[in-house]
């Protein structure tokens, strides 16, 4: 788990806002509390309605075909081109390297299935199906997916900005708790049988952002 979710792991995160690139651009985050505000709608919309649902989902699938229309569904609903590329490109390098580093018969078929173009490898349910593989409790792997994902964006932020690794290391803690929120919104959805329903409802107004990042001028990260 440690080796898959690190930030060093060369899935091409760090070429990647989703997003907060287009609110630097307009000033609306200039500093620390701009971005973790940023980051805070960003866990709460993007990252609990579409990723953690979609690792969870995966756990709950009874048999690979749920794994394959689940990948076509969080794929599709990734309305802005940049994040469902994004996505798409982050997802096939990690099952690249889970694939060769950590076997099983789900993450090999997902593969195969991957290169045949059938199905896309979206990284959240690559994460899923690699997580379900070596066994890691299901409350662990979403946490592990949410948290690498702040972590990561953080490490954007402070390049991006720029922000001094302190102000880094201070947004990573309150976002500890924006994570534990997020795994309790994703529990209780799954839970209440609206997981389904509830997969990939993002505010609008980060959607927009992230489409008007495609047609910014000057870009530091592909999304």
């Amino acid at each position: 788990m440690m080796q898959l979710t690190d930030s060093a792991l060369p899935t091409g995160a760090f070429s990647h806002s989703l997003g907060f690139e287009t609110y630097l651009q307009s000033e609306q985050i200039a500093d620390e509390d701009g971005f973790s505000a940023w980051l805070e709608a960003f866990v709460d919309q993007q990252l609990t309605y579409t990723d953690a649902l979609a690792v969870r989902l995966v756990y709950a699938a009874s048999g690979f075909a749920a794994v394959e229309d689940l990948d076509e569904l969080v794929t599709a609903q990734a309305l802005p081109e940049q994040i469902r590329r994004s996505g798409i490109t982050m997802g096939r390098r990690l099952l690249s390297i889970g694939a060769a580093s950590y076997p099983s018969p789900w993450t090999c078929r997902y593969q195969r299935e991957v290169e045949a173009d059938r199905m896309f490898a979206h990284q959240a349910t690559v994460w899923g199906v690699l997580a379900r593989s070596l066994g890691l409790p299901e409350e662990t792997a979403v946490a592990a997916h949410l948290y690498a994902a702040v972590t990561s964006l953080t490490q954007n932020a402070v390049r991006g900005i720029p922000l001094g690794q302190s102000a880094g290391q201070r947004v990573i803690r309150r976002a500890q708790e924006w994570v534990r929120r997020g795994l309790a919104t994703s529990r209780e959805l799954v839970a209440s049988g609206q997981a389904g329903e509830a997969l990939g409802a993002v505010s609008p107004g980060l959607e927009i952002a992230q489409m008007n990042h495609e047609r910014q001028r000057a870009r530091l990260f592909m999304s």
